[in-house]
């Protein structure tokens, strides 16, 4: 059998071979990025370390760098998905790492963002509004702008401190004026500065927590929404109020927050003294003024309110 290295020397001394290894090397030599590479270690690269290189930097000069071979990440182009190679001189050799390319990194920022909000029972929609999303021009109702101007004041008031403010808003205004994707908004702009966020709406949480007396996991979920860093409550006063639900399940949420000094958004159709009046009558019709004001000092205490005005968007 013919030696592996004799049998090398003898295909690469074939004319037409040789001068395709010739114009390969030629292409290879020619990448901006190679190129870059051998300036900037010029002291240190010699034609021998090149010539003994060529296979990794032929794999270099055929991938894809800074994603300009690929659409996105499912569809990389590189050895490995969501890498992309880079030079490195390692015992004598010029040879590749892989790192993340800039699509990945996106990618792994945008799960990241994501992983810090959690979202009850909120539409798909809401959840991924942006603050840039939201309609002010000069034709903008004064209160949109109020109600955007408190969330960027809240945002401002993180970035300059580092802490929370101890207190969120509370958007009172009818149907479909865009309350909760104000909501869904501040949420990802909290995220984004990793800020974890749970944003619940309401009516449907608190049909879930009655559910939630048979399989035992009642205090669990209560928990996990009262210790959140900051809390969303979209759609508050909608709900079909009890005793039980307004003293033992929203009482216990809003008495840690205020006692933790944590901030509380809320949305409602109802202004604070409808609320009131709201919390006072259970489905029942029982009657406890006393214990409606309670949860009104809480609410109070971990927001401010403010009105939004508008036309019905939904429409």
């Amino acid at each position: 059998m013919e030696p592996l290295g004799d049998a090398l020397k003898r295909v690469v001394n074939a004319p037409n071979f040789a001068a395709r290894y010739d114009d390969l090397r030629i292409e290879i030599m020619g990448n901006p990025g190679i190129q870059k590479f051998l300036s900037e270690h010029s002291t240190e690269v010699n034609e021998q370390m090149i010539d003994r290189s060529l296979g990794n930097l032929y794999e270099y000069s055929t991938a894809s760098h800074g994603c300009d071979k690929c659409t996105d990440l499912s569809n990389c182009k590189n050895i490995m998905n969501g890498f992309e190679p880079k030079l490195v001189i390692k015992r004598d050799l010029i040879e590749i790492e892989y790192v993340k390319c800039p699509s990945k990194l996106t990618d792994e920022n945008r799960r990241k963002t994501a992983s810090m909000i959690e979202s009850m029972h909120m539409p798909k929609d809401v959840m991924e509004a942006r603050l840039h999303d939201i309609d002010l021009n000069e034709n903008s109702d004064v209160s949109r702008i109020s109600v955007v101007e408190a969330t960027d004041a809240f945002l401002a008031s993180y970035d300059q401190n580092g802490e929370l403010p101890k207190r969120g808003v509370y958007i009172y205004g009818p149907f479909g004026i865009g309350k909760s994707f104000i909501l869904g908004a501040l949420a990802n702009e909290l995220a984004n500065r990793g800020v974890k966020t749970i944003v619940v709406y309401v009516p449907e949480f608190l049909r879930e927590i009655k559910q939630s007396i048979q399989d035992q996991t009642l205090n669990e979920k209560i928990d996990f929404v009262k210790k959140a860093q900051v809390l969303m409550l979209d759609d508050f006063g909608a709900e079909a109020m009890s005793a039980w639900t307004r003293d033992e399940v929203l009482g216990t949420i809003l008495q840690y927050r205020m006692a933790e000094q944590l901030p509380t958004f809320f949305t409602s159709n109802l202004s604070f003294d409808e609320l009131e009046n709201h919390l006072t009558y259970t489905q029942r019709g029982d009657k406890d003024v006393v214990k409606a004001r309670r949860i009104m000092e809480r609410i109070r205490m971990v927001s401010t309110d403010i009105k939004l005005s508008g036309e019905n968007r939904r429409k």
